[in-house]
């Protein structure tokens, strides 16, 4: 069985992540943990008697978190009638990103849900401040950001950018594999550069990947660099009707390297497809 969990802060984000959630696992055995973390604000507790102040806080904190967590629950009970799944709420004081990298161990944790704010006119906000932090700091677990704007139908296209410089482990992609195999998705292999002469090691790579997707349809696609790496792949996936982007969030990435952008916020910031991050399994 499965262990997803979903950050929330109650929101419509949230709630789209959710909704997105229980459809493209609709088919899986999985407890979904829905995990609300607060912290007191400081400039609202400090001052006078402030010690009194933190403990109200606290307290109405943790009433309000398990309250809107029960809420949850009881919608599920109402409308959500599929038998495979099954639902756990965690009410916990902390901050998010601590409390995420002890839930990933203590409950076995697959991967992680997340919403977020979607495009937003000429801002383009994708990722509210949560999400970004998640992806910043945690990096051995699978995160799947879901735009608020997304509308989940069908799993049919996945674009996959690479440059074929690292080399991917079987127990990396097997939940995003397991996932096309269900849904009987295409996957996409999108080679953005400046140049296109393999190496040997990406020549290696490449054939891996090969191995690696030849269950399920696949196709090579190559261009080169015009503006950004990320615009490349928003527009090239954007071309394909792509259902998500998947990324890998390396440490230190070619593509970094080659346009001095961070690749996986750059994407999240301006793309409207939800993104699936694989673990860093580089360390």
């Amino acid at each position: 069985m499965k262990q997803l969990l979903m950050p929330t802060d109650f929101s419509e984000n949230a709630w789209n992540a959710f909704f997105t959630a229980i459809k493209l696992y609709g088919d899986f055995e999985c407890t979904f943990h829905l995990l609300h973390a607060y912290e007191p604000k400081i400039q609202n507790i400090s001052g006078f008697k402030s010690s009194v102040r933190t403990g109200y806080s606290q307290q109405s904190l943790a009433e309000h978190s398990k309250t809107e967590l029960a809420k949850i629950l009881s919608y599920i009970k109402r409308n959500h009638h599929n038998t495979k799944h099954h639902f756990q709420t965690h009410s916990i004081q902390g901050e998010l990103v601590e409390t995420i990298k002890l839930q990933i161990s203590k409950l076995d944790i697959d991967g992680i849900i997340m919403g977020t704010k979607g495009a937003s006119g000429a801002k383009e906000i994708f990722m509210g401040s949560n999400t970004v932090r998640v992806l910043k700091n945690i990096k051995n677990c699978m995160l799947l950001a879901v735009p608020n704007s997304f509308e989940f139908k069908s799993l049919e296209t996945v674009v996959f950018p690479t440059e074929y410089a690292h080399f991917f482990p079987k127990s990396i992609l097997e939940p995003l594999i397991e996932l096309m195999a269900h849904w009987k998705s295409e996957i996409k292999i999108f080679h953005v550069a400046q140049e296109f002469v393999l190496d040997d090691i990406q020549r290696s790579n490449k054939q891996i990947l090969k191995q690696r997707f030849s269950e399920i349809p696949f196709s090579f696609y190559k261009e080169a660099i015009k503006t950004t790496v990320s615009k490349a792949i928003r527009d090239f996936s954007k071309e394909q009707g792509a259902d998500l982007i998947v990324l890998t969030n390396y440490k230190h990435t070619f593509f970094e390297q080659l346009t001095q952008e961070p690749i996986v916020k750059k994407v999240s910031f301006k793309s409207e497809i939800p993104l699936l991050v694989l673990p860093n399994f580089e360390g």
